[in-house]
């Protein structure tokens, strides 16, 4: 072959290389603080796609979980991320945090319920929740579900604690440095999320109940929360009642329907990699529990693969035009 020849196969090779390169669908997540259990989760999901979606490259983002996703969805910063169902129901409704501004992000799955936990410091006098009126305690991550919710809880309850904001990693360090009595932290299933644990490794913690009176007048006027008994969540723990929501992945309206079905798909039919990052998904049905907790609609591309398998999507979850 002629030099030139072989000069122009290479540069035609390099084209088409190029080209292939450049129509690679590029997908960032968005997830939670680093420091939280569920950070790991989404780095899981982000090597799913990577391993099992042909032609889509996904990284992930720490970001301020479900509110700070879906206001970054909301300005394209992120395609898809966490978002929790009561949370994601205010938004595509435009209730409560989202008032006169509705945002549909819709479902793609729902992974796993997330009971509300309560953690103090032991020597901190605190036995219920009428006890934190105006001590200084963290609600949850800054622009979180959690904290969203924790401040309703307590608004309805009729308590009010000093609020003292920060991230994951500030609230720990402010509980091991007895500067606040403690903070409201998703569990990990009905387990301790890691970073209550990590307290409790330097500093004896205990998690607050719910009064049955206190969970009568939630289950009463928050319908978008359930109350639920954990029984065993971690090393000296009693058992108590909290309140709890399910945490979900969603995307942006603009999500390609075929990526949508290749995501959701990969996600459904996986066995090792996101139980390798949350053990607790071993006891679930992620399918199950999407059908169960979801919400809001889901989006074409996740409905279509749950047809597919021949599941019965509710009508509230049904895909809108």
């Amino acid at each position: 072959m002629k030099l030139g020849t072989m000069l122009a196969a290479v540069v035609a090779a390099g084209m088409t290389a190029g080209s292939a390169s450049a129509q690679e669908t590029r997908l960032l997540i968005g997830s939670t603080s680093a420091s939280s259990s569920q950070y790991g989760y989404f780095v899981a999901l982000g090597q799913l796609i990577n391993e099992q979606v042909e032609g889509v490259s996904a990284s992930v983002a720490e970001t301020g979980a479900t509110m700070d996703n879906l206001r970054r969805m909301q300005r394209g910063q992120v395609d898809l991320g966490l978002v929790t169902t009561n949370i994601i129901e205010h938004a595509w409704n435009g209730a409560q945090e989202f008032e006169g501004q509705p945002q549909q992000a819709p479902l793609l799955w729902v992974y796993a319920p997330a009971p509300q936990n309560v953690v103090v410091r032991e020597d901190a006098g605190i036995d219920t929740l009428a006890d934190l009126e105006g001590v200084r305690f963290n609600p949850g991550i800054r622009g979180s579900a959690t904290e969203a919710t924790a401040e309703a809880v307590f608004d309805t309850l009729g308590i009010s604690p000093e609020w003292v904001r920060g991230s994951t990693t500030d609230a720990v360090d402010m509980v091991k440095d007895d500067r606040i009595v403690g903070y409201v932290k998703s569990g990990a299933g009905t387990r301790l999320d890691a970073s209550s644990l990590d307290i409790q490794t330097f500093t004896p913690i205990e998690v607050i109940s719910l009064t049955d009176e206190q969970a009568e007048t939630l289950r009463q006027e928050m319908r978008d929360i359930a109350v639920v008994d954990i029984q065993e969540a971690g090393e000296g723990i009693e058992s108590y009642k909290t309140w709890s929501f399910a945490l979900a992945v969603s995307a942006t309206p603009e999500m390609d329907e075929e990526v949508a079905y290749q995501i959701t798909k990969a996600a459904m039919e996986d066995e090792t990699v996101q139980q390798n990052a949350l053990a607790e998904l071993a006891d679930y049905d992620l399918a199950e529990l999407t059908m169960q907790y979801g919400t809001v609609p889901l989006h074409p591309g996740a409905a279509q693969y749950f047809r597919e398998q021949g599941i019965e999507i509710p009508e509230h979850m049904q895909p809108q035009d």
